[in-house]
Parts: C-alpha cells; sequence; structure tokens
C-alpha cells in the first residue's frame, strides 16, 4: 500500500521557499548527483501537491529540467485545491479536499509512495495523521525568510524516527 512521503530541500534557517514563494535560489543547489534523490524517483508512484506548489515558480522553468524531480518525473499528479483551473491539463487531477486527494493519490501509487510536495498540504496531512515519512535535503544557504517546512501554531507536537543511518533526515512519523 501506498504510503506518504513529504519531501523538501530546506535551507539550513528552515525554509523551502523565499519570500513570495521564490524558488529560484534552488537552482544553484541542484544539479549535482544525489544519491537518495536518484533512488526515491522510482519509488514515486503519485504525486500530490498543492496549487501554490503546483502553480508556483521552477527554478528550472523554461529549461529541459523544469518539473517535479529536474523534469524526470512522469506520472500522476494530484493537486489540492478549492480554486481548479477552467481547462485543467489533461495529465493532473484537481481535487477539493484532502481525504479524497490522499485516497486517489494512493491508490494510483500503489504499493509506491506518494511524494507530497508543498509546506501546506504536508501540514494539512500531519494533522490529519496521514503522513508517513519526511525526507529533508538540505542546503547550505540562509534564506532568512520565505515558506516554513512546517508550520504549524498551535499544532501538536509530532515524534519523527530516522528510518536509516544510511539515509540521514529521513525519517518515519511515529504513532
Amino acid at each position: 500500500m501506498a504510503k506518504l512521503l513529504y519531501s523538501a530541500t530546506m535551507s539550513l534557517d528552515g525554509h523551502i521557499a523565499g519570500p513570495g514563494g521564490d524558488m529560484s535560489w534552488l537552482a544553484e543547489h541542484l544539479g549535482d548527483p544525489n544519491p537518495t534523490a536518484e533512488r526515491l524517483l522510482p519509488r514515486v508512484g503519485a504525486i500530490l501537491a498543492g496549487n501554490v506548489t503546483y502553480g508556483g515558480g521552477d527554478p528550472n522553468e523554461g529549461t529541459d529540467e523544469e518539473g517535479a524531480f529536474g523534469g524526470q518525473y512522469h506520472g500522476p499528479t494530484f493537486v489540492l485545491t478549492h480554486r481548479p483551473p477552467a481547462d485543467p491539463p489533461a495529465d493532473v487531477a484537481f481535487l477539493g479536499d484532502l481525504a479524497t486527494a490522499v485516497a486517489a493519490a494512493k491508490t494510483a501509487a500503489g504499493d509506491r509512495y506518494v511524494n507530497v510536495l508543498g509546506a501546506n498540504v504536508a501540514a494539512q496531512c500531519i494533522d490529519a495523521g496521514l503522513l508517513d515519512e519526511v525526507l529533508v535535503f538540505l542546503a547550505p544557504v540562509l534564506l532568512g525568510d520565505g515558506t516554513r517546512l512546517f508550520d504549524r501554531p498551535g499544532g501538536a507536537r509530532v515524534r519523527l524516527e530516522p528510518i536509516d543511518d544510511e539515509y540521514p533526515h529521513w525519517y518515519r512519523v511515529a504513532r
């Protein structure tokens, strides 16, 4: 059965996007070999993204590497939104509630991961008890401001357990 994995590249001060959702900072940190990301890609069966993340800036925009996983991901994509586009792309499903979106993405993923993209959707998944794992890639930069990896004021404490010493910053959500 599919698991929900939130993966993101984060600055050392805890941001996954700069002010206003700016992702251009990430461009200088892409392109280097990343064995963990390379191992993850074939294990992703579907993507679940928030509307801001789906429609947001891509550090590879306008290149062959535009899109999820540097343009290498080609599979089902589900966008959680209350404002679907009037003319949606044929290969993207826009869904209005979390439970429906998670169920559809898990069905599409089969026994692989549903890769959650976007801090807001990840926070909703963690608050609903749906998130299974968290994988953080660290970038050696301090952004100073922007979107945090998790921003849940008043949220309950969530304990994470390392999955494997070989993959630092990859955690299982303790239940």
